[in-house]
């Protein structure tokens, strides 16, 4: 795995998170903003979404989401990072992702964690099967995920 300096983590899980907590864990002293996304699980289009089941492989997906903190890191004056992202079975309305950074100046902060989401959508191995009236199907990469990161790739 990218060794990540201490002031950025990553995980992988199945519990719940706290959004209190995990603010407070990238707010640094010299930090004058943080910026934190929260994604939820969707019923979808239809509404007829009940619950998913996300799979990854552990270590494998650890490994990648930590390159993508690196590769913010370096494009921006972040201070510290921290991305939490669950699996398993979760229902509609459940916490799924969390990503938070801090800087010294909100531009870095909100871009930082802008791409980083972007490219959990389009770079991390996970696996998204949808649950519902319809039974079950496994949920395919969406263009405009693939097209929101490409406005980050570098000339």
């Amino acid at each position: 795995m990218p060794l990540l300096p201490a002031a950025c983590s990553v995980r992988v899980q199945r519990d719940d998170f706290d959004i209190a907590d995990l603010q407070r864990s990238v707010l640094q002293d010299d930090a004058g903003a943080v910026v934190a996304f929260t994604g939820y699980v969707k019923a979808g289009p239809e509404a007829t979404v009940t619950a998913i089941d996300l799979e990854h492989y552990p270590g494998m997906t650890e490994k990648s989401i930590a390159a993508i903190v690196q590769e913010a890191q370096q494009r921006w004056s972040l201070k510290s990072i921290a991305v939490v992202h669950r699996v398993g079975r979760l229902a509609v309305g459940e916490q799924i992702v969390w990503v938070g950074a801090s800087a010294t100046h909100r531009g870095d902060a909100f871009e930082g964690c802008e791409f980083i989401m972007d490219y959990l959508k389009t770079r991390a191995p996970f696996w998204k099967r949808e649950l519902g009236s319809f039974g079950r199907r496994w949920v395919e990469a969406r263009a405009s995920d693939q097209s929101r990161a490409q406005r980050w790739h570098k000339n």
